[in-house]
């Protein structure tokens, strides 16, 4: 069964009206935002959970599968980035700098302090640039089918080889083509947003070793084994950021290791408990 919200709105944050849904512990959530403080309300003191959905999908598309188990317990915060799902794309480059300064500027709409965070693909490149640039407001962080650098992909991914087993079928381009037309402010602008997300997928990503080195937030990373992410430059992430974990998922790419449950969610939810 998918997870109903609690609440979701439209925030104003950096020239965007950024939508964001809330799942999980109604009265608490509830309570929260009438107070300005989602931090701390609820049946217990667990930071809230941002989950940070992928390139061209949205919150249902990344997360249906695992969302109803994370918000059965905790309460959980799920804006659609730039572009994406219901949140309008405006005129200005889709970089993961700009994505992440929309989500810390959304928690201070919110009134979170800190939260902790599932950012997969796209997300998981904008959650990692949150631990980087603002490590005060992270507490624990997974990075699902993240990489650090661009060397950590696969050629055939890098070169758009779309015999690889790797890149998202036909299948799977059809359903984000209609998920995209059923909730955009702006169903026609799919092409042009396509080319700005395919020009962010190849532009240089902003850290170094040393950055990871410096990340502080324990940190579990999850690739599958046919993933876009090469599963040495996963290992290397392993050594740089201290005391990360790494979990490779056996059998699963990268379109379906938000689908892999029974795998996945015994690993998040003890690493984040």
């Amino acid at each position: 069964m998918p997870s109903t919200p609690t609440s979701s709105g439209y925030a104003k944050v950096n020239g965007l009206e950024m939508y964001y849904e809330i799942h999980g512990e109604m009265h608490g959530v509830i309570h929260g935002v009438i107070h300005g403080e989602i931090q701390g309300a609820g049946r217990d003191d667990r930071r809230p959970l941002v989950l940070l959905h992928g390139g061209v999908t949205t919150i249902g598309l990344s997360f249906a599968a695992v969302l109803p188990a994370l918000a059965a317990d905790r309460r959980i915060v799920a804006p659609e980035l730039q572009g994406h799902g219901h949140t309008a794309d405006i005129e200005r480059a889709l970089t993961v700098p700009n994505l992440a300064s929309d989500v810390v500027a959304l928690l201070d709409e919110l009134g979170i302090r800190q939260a902790d965070f599932l950012g997969y693909s796209l997300g998981g490149l904008t959650a990692l640039d949150i631990a980087v640039r603002h490590p005060e407001r992270v507490g624990r962080i997974v990075l699902a089918a993240t990489q650090y650098s661009q060397e950590g992909v696969h050629d055939d991914v890098r070169s758009g080889d779309f015999a690889s087993p790797r890149l998202p079928s036909e299948a799977d381009f059809q359903e984000m083509a209609e998920a995209y037309a059923a909730c955009a402010p702006d169903p026609g602008h799919f092409q042009d947003f396509l080319a700005k997300i395919s020009a962010a997928a190849n532009a240089p990503l902003p850290w170094t070793a040393d950055d990871l080195r410096g990340v502080r937030a324990p940190t579990l990373l999850v690739i599958g084994d046919t993933d876009f992410v090469l599963v040495e430059h996963a290992a290397e992430m392993r050594r740089l950021i201290p005391g990360a974990r790494l979990a490779v998922l056996p059998a699963t790419t990268h379109m379906t290791l938000m689908r892999r449950t029974s795998l996945l969610l015994p690993l998040v939810t003890e690493f984040l408990d």
